[in-house]
Formats: C-alpha cells, structure tokens, sequence
C-alpha cells in the first residue's frame, strides 16, 4: 500500500546527534532539552547508531550499571550490526513496515551515502494517523504471547500486501494477506 507521501516529506530534517565518546548523562540532558527520545550517534559526521531512552532505561539503569560514567559507545543501538536505514524517497508505508520488522521506532535517512534526517514513528503517523494500525497490530501479536489465553489469530483487518480492508485474512509467511494477495503467494 502506498501513501503518496515520500520519507522525505515527513522526516526531521536537523536530527539531535551526539558523538561515542559523550556521556550517557549528557545525552539524556540533550534528549530532555531538546524533547527528543533518540539521538543520532554520529563520528566524523557519519551515522553509526542511535541511542534511545530505552537503551538507557534497559543496558544501563535495568542491569545496575551506573549510567553517569558510561559513554554513548557502550549503549548506542546498532553497534557492531549494521544500521537499518531508508532512503528519502521511500514511502512512509515502507519506512513503517521496515521499523515493524526490525521493531524499531527511528530510520536514519540516508541520501548517496550521506544522513540528511531521521524518521521517526511519530513523524509518520503525524501524516498519516491510519498507518497506525500497522503498529497495533504489532504490539497485539508481541503482548499476545505473554499474556494467557492466546488471542485468537485475526480473522479481519487489513491487508498488509495491498492495504485493502478483508473480512477473511490470512497468515502467510508471517504476514496478514486478504485472500486475493494470498492466492498469489502460494
């Protein structure tokens, strides 16, 4: 399904970075300053990863470490993995399906080698709102295994191949499909 509105149109263009070697103290004051919950790890100007709240909530202040003498390098997300990202001209749909597969909620954007913004969930949702959805539907499958009895599997929503709205759908290979969409991948 696409939206008509392009990565691009929606993302932050002056992201708030921060560099390895700044300490998690400071960078939580730079997210409160700025209002921001990720901040874009960069060296020499390149994007390396992001360090979120959560990092800081879970490898730092969950496990007992003592956040105001780490550094950004010993948290930031994406260290040692490749950084997923989006190019400018992608569509919103497919940023959201890229952070509904990797779970995560910000994509640099990166233009001929270069990062020229961030998206962020909230930037994708501000212009388009039903998009939201997609993202429900991910939460309601990730807390369903926790909680007991199982939610049954959907029998209706939206198809995730073609952005219809289906009384009957399918999982296929992980994804909701209407019957139409399903047929096609068998």
């Amino acid at each position: 399904m696409k939206t008509g509105y392009t990565v691009h149109d929606c993302m932050t263009t002056k992201p708030v970075s921060v560099t390895t070697q700044t300490s998690i103290q400071e960078c939580a004051k730079t997210m409160k300053n700025n209002h921001v919950g990720a901040l874009v790890v960069k060296d020499g100007g390149k994007a390396l990863g992001i360090l979120t709240e959560q990092d800081i909530v879970r490898k730092a202040i969950a496990q007992g470490k003592n956040p105001l003498s780490m550094k950004v390098s010993e948290l930031m997300e994406h260290q040692g993995k490749q950084l997923i990202t989006i190019a400018p001209g992608d569509d919103i749909y497919d940023a959201l399906i890229t952070m509904r597969d990797y779970n995560i909620r910000h994509l640099p954007v990166i233009d001929n080698g270069s990062m020229i913004g961030l998206l962020t969930l909230k930037d994708i949702l501000k212009i388009e709102p039903q998009l939201f959805e997609l993202i429900v539907e991910k939460f309601e499958i990730k807390e369903a295994g926790r909680k007991m009895p199982q939610k049954p599997v959907p029998t209706e929503g939206i198809c995730e191949a073609c952005g219809e709205y289906a009384e009957k759908i399918k999982t296929v290979r992980n994804s909701l499909l209407c019957s139409a969409c399903a047929a096609e991948q068998a």
